[in-house]
């Protein structure tokens, strides 16, 4: 199961996540079926008025240790138990032989050819020089950028394009997306914040990276190159525009042909880019920060040719680094693994394997494995939560006091229109145009993203399609799509502790309950309120309601600015802002649902807690995890999300049901005056 890579999509305004389950974790463990907690990770010695959080989790988070060869690990293991589940799978498969073309066969072949590690070292560099000579014959400008536009999908360039998006003035239409990107180190922030010491750290354990990649490649002047290359970097951080201002989609939504880009971004050959792309020079691409496109073309016209080779050369190493000999996998850990993540050993082959086969063939994998692992009946009960959280929100919506009868009606009519994908696509993707050769983990990588690359080229331009899914149905998330006012829900997403088939209904809408209320209340932020209930981006609330938002927004803020995750290290309330409205909105309407899924009745007492006090504890030990300060320091400054323990208690601290449960009085920890309160809606 591939890690949830799609910073892409993290850092998307256009497809909203709930994330928090993607990142590579370990310690599985089981809940009690019946109350849906799982009571031997709780501290009874903590006070759940006075840390919620730790309440629910603190003997989990006392007993358990990182482990050495990861940075992150959550109380229930979702993305290993979708793991296993395919390892059962590959093993099944692999029981009888798979007729030849099919997706079983190229499966297979795909996985056991990246496994062969001996193979690799055995090839060297011979699978990767034919690459590295094209970019060594690049003479002029024009031949660079049509070689960055050909190396779309294998590697994120400084201007980089991503398929699938609808027209944000024409939901009906599919557009490719320009994004800022191209950076080695995880944000601008390590680059330009030079009197940090953990960022600086971190700058020299790059450079090392560098270097180390160009001695194994056998490039003349490794160090030299290295820092050629760290200081064109630098520039192209300087170039960026801060994440907290990079999702607005007004500012996003720049369609430009490549002659019109030409005209505007001077410097760069954006024809050539296009062409080579396969992007038609008809068609336009959002650009989505358009002041960094013209400033990252200004760099290609000003910084030497060389440099660009150098740059390009050593990004494609670090591309290719898993199925290139021991060294580069070795130094491609060092930096990306310990010096980055703080992780100290390195995950096991099999494990990358199968991150690269469910990247590769995620849909040929995700049919196999929803039908063994995701029956009818599991879509119907979530379906079922996702009517009545709808219902509460529509209902909480109407009771609105501060809106404006004009938006209200109109947020009423976007609510209407609520779609939802739950679980995987209708219809399966098509493999039989993917080339799988036994044995060739290089090749099969290289042509397993030209193939998917494109897919996405060969769609823009045309009419969206409402039925693929963006994401694979293995990843463990969620999102909101504005476009296409919907929400999906994965089939890997929908598993414990988040939904379980068995388990009482509090703990299902503290958990999935709550998280689809998260994804629902994305239409509505800062940034989905942009577009209304059939996707088009346009102002359809009154200005007066918008600032009133606006200050709601900013008490959030504030109070997430005040939490310090690290000695010294707050949590960066604007760049949050989204995600953290989602998670109080989907609390509220969440337990609100829940309520009224009672009927009038009293929920039962189950293992000493009321019902009402089970959807928060369940909502509460969802964000069990630990993680290393390396990966937490890099996360506050590239991540929309807070961390876990202060998406448990901050949100609840602001919902009068957690008050009301547990009957928290001034004193108390987790009190917090009514008056204080932030309530959105």
């Amino acid at each position: 199961m591939k890690p949830m890579h799609f910073l892409k999509l993290g850092s998307l305004a256009l497809l909203l996540q709930c994330a928090g389950y993607a990142t590579q974790v370990q310690a599985a463990q089981v809940a009690q079926v019946q109350s849906g907690l799982n009571l031997p990770g709780f501290d009874q010695t903590v006070r759940a008025q006075d840390d919620l959080y730790r309440h629910s989790s603190g003997a989990w988070l006392r007993d358990t240790a990182i482990p050495a060869d990861t940075a992150d690990i959550t109380g229930v293991d979702m993305p290993a138990v979708v793991d296993q589940r395919i390892r059962n799978i590959l093993q099944e498969l692999a029981a009888k032989p798979q007729a030849k073309g099919s997706s079983a066969k190229k499966i297979g072949d795909y996985y056991a050819a990246y496994l062969d590690t001996a193979a690799i070292d055995k090839a060297g560099l011979a699978p990767i020089k034919p690459l590295l000579a094209e970019i060594a014959a690049i003479k002029t400008p024009q031949q660079l950028a049509a070689w960055a536009g050909r190396a779309q999908g294998q590697i994120q360039t400084p201007i980089w394009l991503w398929g699938g998006f609808a027209d944000f003035m024409n939901p009906g239409l599919n557009r490719v997306m320009a994004w800022q990107g191209g950076l080695g180190l995880p944000d601008r922030d390590y680059y330009l914040k030079l009197d940090d010491a953990q960022f600086a750290k971190a700058r020299t354990a790059y450079l090392t990276y560098l270097t180390q990649m160009a001695k194994l490649a056998g490039l003349p002047k490794p160090a030299e190159l290295a820092q050629r290359v760290l200081s064109l970097e630098t520039r192209l951080a300087q170039a960026h525009t801060p994440l907290s201002e990079a999702r607005n989609p007004a500012k996003m939504y720049n369609p430009l042909s490549a002659a019109e880009l030409m005209g505007k971004a001077p410097g760069f050959d954006w024809q050539a880019f296009m062409a080579a792309a396969k992007i038609s020079s008809e068609d336009k691409v959002t650009v989505t920060q358009l002041d960094t496109a013209i400033a990252t073309a200004r760099l290609f016209a000003e910084l030497p040719l060389a440099d660009w080779q150098a740059y390009f050369t050593l990004r494609s190493l670090g591309a290719a680094a898993q199925v290139l000999p021991q060294g580069f996998r070795a130094a491609h850990f060092a930096f990306h693994g310990k010096a980055v993540t703080g992780a100290q050993a390195d995950r096991p082959r099999a494990q990358r394997a199968l991150e690269q086969v469910s990247e590769a063939m995620n849909e040929a994998l995700a049919e196999q494995y929803v039908a063994r692992h995701f029956p009818a009946a599991h879509k119907q009960k979530v379906e079922t939560i996702y009517q009545n959280v709808l219902a509460a929100y529509q209902r909480l919506m109407a009771e609105n006091s501060w809106m404006e009868p004009a938006t209200k009606a109109a947020a009423l009519d976007k609510l209407s229109k609520y779609k939802a994908k739950i679980g995987h696509p209708d219809q399966w993707r098509d493999y039989s145009g993917l080339e799988v050769r036994a044995g060739d983990a290089f090749g099969n990588q290289q042509r397993a993203k030209r193939f998917d690359w494109a897919h996405k080229a060969a769609a823009a331009g045309k009419p969206m399609d409402r039925k693929a899914w963006p994401m694979s149905p293995l990843e463990v998330n969620a999102f909101y799509d504005p476009s296409g006012n919907e929400i999906n829900l994965t089939a890997g997403f929908l598993q414990a502790p988040l939904f379980e088939m068995e388990a009482d209904d509090a703990a299902n809408y503290g958990g999935i309950g709550m998280q689809i209320g998260h994804e629902i209340s994305h239409g509505f932020d800062n940034m989905g309120a942009q577009f209304d209930g059939d996707g088009v981006m346009k102002q359809w609330w009154t200005e007066a309601d918008r600032k009133a938002f606006e200050a709601l927004g900013a008490r959030l803020v504030a109070q997430f600015n005040a939490l310090e995750a690290l000695p010294g290290k707050h949590v960066n309330g604007e760049l949050t802002l989204p995600e953290n409205m989602a998670d109080l909105i989907g609390l509220q309407i969440a337990f609100k649902a829940y309520q009224a899924s009672l009927g009038g009745k009293p929920a039962p007492v189950i293992d000493g807690y009321t019902g009402e006090q089970r959807f928060f504890l369940s909502f509460a030990q969802s964000w069990r995890g630990k993680r290393r300060d390396e990966l937490t320091l890099q996360l506050l400054s590239s991540d929309t999300h807070s961390p876990r323990e202060f998406r448990a208690n901050a949100p609840a601290q602001n919902v009068d049901g957690f008050h009301e449960a547990f009957g928290t009085q001034a004193g108390d920890k987790m009190f917090k005056p009514a008056a204080e309160r932030v309530r959105l809606w």
